[in-house]
Parts: structure tokens; C-alpha cells; sequence
């Protein structure tokens, strides 16, 4: 596999099958979450998000700072019907263009507040004394889920008000490059995923009407921001979505991460464009570890999970391609985030993510 390079960023970063994580765990401290990140998966810490504090919902987190934004009785929602908002959308879009002009100091609504993001500025306090990472992982609520997990007074989904959509894709890239600048400043690669549960919906009734080139272009705006602060640019869907959305250039994904315990056979089924996608230099964050159900993680070892991953791989490289390629473009990761898990079934999600990695690079990376 003859691999050529999308963004400058990949060439400082070689996935070559190390061990991450997606997003949430199931604790109340961030110290305690952050430690047993970095007991696991020292290469690639990421950021803890702990969802059992209301202000770390994926609506809640990044929603701040957003024109029209309300929050009432436990309830996130968009006031678009109310006689102030279009002097809050002028403030906004002033704030962006000073954004734009100057993207190093952003505009408070660009940024988050610890408060919402505890595990961001712990990580990035951090950083710059932990030896063994070799790239640090963010993590931003996408455009599509967040539009679509947000309505107006009248349950309207605010992703169908072209206004509102255009501001929030805009907030969102704002505080992706901010987020991704924020950790760049340990001087190592950092990997930014944008967490788009909502697209495993595309091509229900729901979501009949959306334009997937519009909404290539909304996710496309996002990724820029990422790649203009310096980082590589991921899109986690913890199900199974239309793909040919995320794979081709346009998109500016650097890094498919997807649920490959449950959903490869789907993720495969344009194979074509997956090996595109790696030729590209594109990386697959291999969500082999399951965390569906605490059932699912307590039946598999360590063992199960290299041999599915050894299936998965020869069944996407085929005769053309050997495993040791392909492990050096993948990622090992859970399918999802752990936050839904009991604390010990997630322990165990990260104890089986860096025992497949460690025994996948051993047979295929080592020398």
C-alpha cells in the first residue's frame, strides 16, 4: 500500500496500531479518569469526559457561547423564536471574523470553560511532562449530531434553520481549532475527533431530506479548523453510517474511527473507497473492543480480540495488502466511550485495548 499524505500533520504521526480511547468513562474525578487514561494508554492520552456531570453532556459541553442558546429546567434548547436573536447572531459573527483575523487569541465564545471541560485543561497541564505520549487525543461534539440533538421551543430540530446551522458549525469549528491549538502546545501530534453518533441515522424517515454533499461540506469546516491549528482531524460514528460521506477527500478526515466489533461487515461494504482512503494516508481507528453492554465486554479476552481484528484485516487487504500495513494505518480503540459501563467493565475495556495493541504490534510491528 503505496500510501501518499492528505495534510502535512500525518506525516508527523505514525498510527502504526497503537492503543486509544473514545471520549467518556463512567468516574466523578478527573484525576482518577485521567490516571487510569494514562496507565493504559500512555502513547495517546486523551482527554477525560465524564458524563455522569451534567454540564459534560455532548449537547451541553460544547453549546456554550452559541447565539440563542438557553438553558431551563435541566433542558438545552435554541430560542429561535426570540426578538433578541438576531442581535445575538450580529455579536456572533463578529466575534467570528475576529476569530478568523486572529485565531491564536479566540473570543471567549470560542473557547470552553473548565468547568465544562474539566479533563481538557487537566490534560493540557500535563502534557508537557508526560514522556511517553506520542500525539494527544481531543474530542468535540459534531455539527450534524449536535444540530439535530438541539430543538427550539417549538421541537423544531434546529438543523433545518439554515441560520442557526451555519452558526453553530461555525462555533463548533472555532472551538475544535481552539481545543486542538490548546494541547498543541506539549509539541506533539494531536488528534481532534469529532464524536458524530447522530449520522448512524442518515437515511432514516427522520433525516430523508438532509443533502449529503451540504453536509460533507458542514463536517469539511470543521476539519479545517482542526487541520489550520495543527492536528489531524478524526470522525468517530459509534454505528453504522453512509461512509461515503466520511472517505473521500472532500471531507478532510484524517482518521475513520468506527465500531468494528459490531459494524465491519457494513463499514466494508465499499471496499474500494476504504482502501482509497488508506492509500490516501488515512487512518482507521479500529474500534475492536466492544462497549454495548457489560456482557459483551466480559466475553471476549484479549485473544478473541486479535483474532477478529487478523479476520477484519485480511478481509479488507485481501491478497494485495499484509497485515503489518495495515496495522501501521490503524489505531486500536473501543467502539464507543466506556461512560455508560460500570467502573470495573470499563477498567476492563482498557485493559483489553492495550492488550490487543501490545500483542498486535509484538507479531506484526516488532524489528
Amino acid at each position: 500500500m503505496n500510501c501518499t499524505t492528505n495534510h502535512p500533520q500525518s506525516a508527523q504521526f505514525a498510527a502504526a496500531g497503537l492503543p486509544t480511547l473514545i471520549g467518556s468513562l463512567p468516574l466523578s474525578d478527573h484525576s482518577e479518569a485521567l490516571d487510569l487514561i494514562l496507565a493504559h494508554t500512555p502513547e495517546i492520552p486523551l482527554w477525560p469526559q465524564l458524563p455522569g456531570n451534567p454540564d459534560e453532556g455532548m449537547l451541553q459541553q460544547f453549546s456554550e457561547g452559541l447565539a440563542g442558546i438557553r438553558k431551563e429546567d435541566g433542558r438545552t434548547f435554541f430560542a429561535a423564536d426570540d426578538p433578541g436573536l438576531a442581535e445575538e447572531m450580529l455579536h456572533f459573527f463578529e466575534d467570528y471574523l475576529a476569530l478568523e483575523e486572529a485565531p491564536a487569541t479566540p473570543p471567549a465564545r470560542f473557547t470552553v470553560r473548565r468547568e465544562l471541560a474539566a479533563g481538557l485543561y487537566l490534560l493540557a497541564e500535563r502534557a508537557p511532562s508526560l514522556d511517553k505520549a506520542v500525539a494527544f487525543k481531543g474530542q468535540i461534539t459534531g455539527p450534524f449530531t449536535l444540530l439535530t440533538g438541539l430543538k427550539d421551543q417549538a421541537q423544531r430540530l434546529a438543523y433545518y434553520n439554515p441560520e442557526l446551522k451555519d452558526m453553530v458549525v461555525k462555533g463548533l469549528a472555532g472551538k475544535a481549532g481552539w481545543q486542538t491549538r490548546m494541547l498543541a502546545a506539549a509539541g506533539k501530534p494531536v488528534l481532534t475527533f469529532i464524536d458524530e453518533p447522530a449520522l448512524a441515522g442518515l437515511g432514516s424517515s427522520a433525516f430523508i431530506s438532509i443533502d449529503l454533499k451540504e453536509l460533507a461540506g458542514e463536517i469539511a469546516e470543521v476539519t479545517a479548523a482542526i487541520h489550520a491549528s495543527g492536528g489531524l482531524a478524526g470522525v468517530h460514528v459509534c454505528a453504522n453510517t453512509d461512509w461515503s460521506l466520511l472517505l473521500p477527500p472532500a471531507a478532510g478526515v484524517d482518521i475513520i474511527s468506527f465500531d468494528a466489533h459490531g459494524y465491519f461487515d457494513r463499514f466494508i461494504s465499499d471496499r474500494g473507497q476504504v482502501l482509497d482512503f488508506l492509500a490516501r494516508g488515512g487512518i482507521i481507528a479500529w474500534g475492536i473492543v466492544p462497549t454495548g453492554s457489560a456482557e459483551k465486554v466480559a466475553a471476549e479476552t484479549v485473544d478473541s480480540l486479535v483474532d477478529r481484528w487478523e479476520e477484519q484485516a485480511r478481509t479488507l487487504g485481501g491478497a494485495e495488502i499484509d497485515l503489518g500495513e495495515i496495522l501501521n494505518r490503524t489505531l486500536i480503540t473501543p467502539s464507543c466511550g466506556t461512560g455508560s459501563l460500570p467502573p470495573e467493565m470499563a477498567v476492563r475495556v482498557l485493559e483489553l485495548t492495550a492488550g490487543t495493541s501490545r500483542v498486535l504490534r509484538a507479531r506484526y510491528l516488532a524489528g
